[in-house]
């Protein structure tokens, strides 16, 4: 990774070869970003992906009072949602949006146009769905450019390799990258981490972690209307097509595992589970309804998690931890606020109660942001990529567990030869789609025991 060479790579191989050290080197002759871009002080920011998580993302990224920061440049491959961002945006921040219509991009090579826009040392917002993850983040190490990009930021075990080299190099070059798992940035959870860490409930024995809701409109994914683009179609619906988001599980059920396996301090080892589809009716996407699986880590400590989204249920959105000497809330009703509690029991009732993280919260889709801009003007290590992918890969690893009905291992799930898109670098408008419909419009969905390496 060290070694130097005075050769120059197109992007096309860059991408080809992103694991390899000839590709390091390339990347190595791009001149390293200062403190911040620009002698005005102002940090640029570009964002690639304007649905409602980098619209959030883009806001987060204005809000912040470091320093002056301005929004230049947009991308998308959906002109309406670029629109509908813009606007949103500028009626919010309308001093700090100066996108005019030469820097609002459309297609799927808008982001390197985005990314152009900026000077090194300013930054890209990558909210694109996760398969393109890779992709946008290699241009963005080869611009020079700081990233804040959005989770999960891989869904297999070939894209978590490439992203694991990738954030090599992005350290390497000292650029700042933060990663959208905001419950690490979470003040609350915080302190809780370190009283579970001072032993304040022992050694913890097992964590429980649910998410189960109603349907998730954007996961329930109907049939592609007569004369939609198939390729447009399932990008715009990609929390239903495993290639582009990791479905459902991945997408929404990261922030639990994230959070319990920080409080353990660990990443579990396998996981098996178990899962189906029951009320889809007419819908055609690729996920099951309910999730239930067993995490294992090292020394034997067990993490279940719960997934469901089927109407008419009881509804739980938390995760706790149980010690040998009381248990504790890491997080309830949604993820933030946390309301982070700590009981002298395994009964968490009020009279058990020994801690609570007082009220209100900061957020910690703002705190993220607050600390990624103050690394950047500052200078101080924040590169979260890593720990980003070992978040995606054991969210994938209880993914893979569920879809074939097979126990999967932490290095089973890197080492997998299965990728969803392995082209994705080369999608064009008119081309085919990673995943194909049936004559009846349906796509295939996991098969349990009949299918046991692969995902579709």
């Amino acid at each position: 990774m060290h070694e130097q060479s005075s050769s120059n790579l197109s992007r096309r191989t860059l991408l080809q070869n992103t694991g390899r050290t000839a590709a390091a080197a390339a990347l190595a002759q791009v001149a390293a970003p200062g403190v911040f871009a620009g002698e005005d002080n102002t940090i640029r920011v570009a964002l690639v992906g304007c649905g409602g998580r980098g619209t959030g993302a883009a806001a987060n990224a204005l809000a912040t009072q470091q320093g002056p920061v301005k929004l230049v440049a947009m991308a998308d491959v959906f002109t309406d949602k670029l629109d509908r961002s813009h606007t949103n945006l500028k009626r919010q921040f309308e001093p700090q949006v100066d996108v005019p219509e030469d820097r609002k991009f459309i297609g799927f090579d808008g982001y390197q146009k985005a990314m152009d826009a900026l000077r090194p040392g300013d930054v890209v917002i990558l909210a694109t769905p996760p398969a393109f993850r890779w992709v946008h983040f290699t241009y963005a190490i080869e611009k020079g450019l700081n990233v804040f990009m959005e989770k999960p930021v891989t869904v297999d075990g070939p894209t978590s390799r490439k992203m694991l080299e990738l954030g090599e190099e992005s350290v390497n070059r000292n650029l700042k990258v933060g990663v959208g798992l905001m419950c690490r940035h979470c003040v609350a959870r915080k302190e809780l981490y370190e009283r579970i860490r001072n032993g304040e409930i022992g050694e913890i024995q097992m964590l429980r972690a649910y998410r189960m809701a109603g349907p998730t409109a954007t996961a329930f994914v109907p049939p592609r209307p007569e004369g939609d683009n198939e390729l447009m179609y399932q990008i715009r619906n990609f929390h239903g097509f495993l290639w582009a988001s990791g479905g459902a599980y991945s997408d929404f059920l990261i922030h639990n595992i994230d959070e319990s396996c920080w409080m353990k301090d660990a990443w579990p080892v396998e996981a098996k589970a178990s899962g189906g589809r029951h009320y889809r009716g007419d819908f055609v996407d690729q996920n099951f309804d309910t999730y239930s699986v067993e995490y294992t880590f090292a020394d034997g400590t067990k993490l279940y998690l719960e997934g469901r989204t089927m109407p008419g249920c009881y509804k739980e959105f938390a995760s706790y931890a149980h010690g040998t000497k009381g248990s504790a809330i890491i997080s309830t009703s949604s993820h933030a606020p946390a309301k982070c509690r700590i009981f002298s029991g395994q009964n968490m009732s009020s009279e058990n109660m020994t801690w609570a993280y007082p009220q209100p919260e900061p957020s910690p889709y703002q705190l993220e942001w607050d600390n990624l801009m103050a690394a950047i003007r500052n200078d101080t290590p924040h590169n979260e990529v890593k720990r980003g992918v070992e978040a995606s890969l054991v969210t994938s690893m209880g993914r893979l567990a569920a879809h074939t009905g097979q126990l999967v291992t932490y290095d089973q799930m890197l080492n997998h030869d299965h990728e969803f898109a392995p082209e994705v670098d080369q999608l064009v408008i008119d081309g085919p789609a990673p995943v194909q419909a049936n004559a009846k419009g349906h796509y295939p969905v996991p098969l349990p025991g009949i299918v046991k390496r692969r995902e579709y």
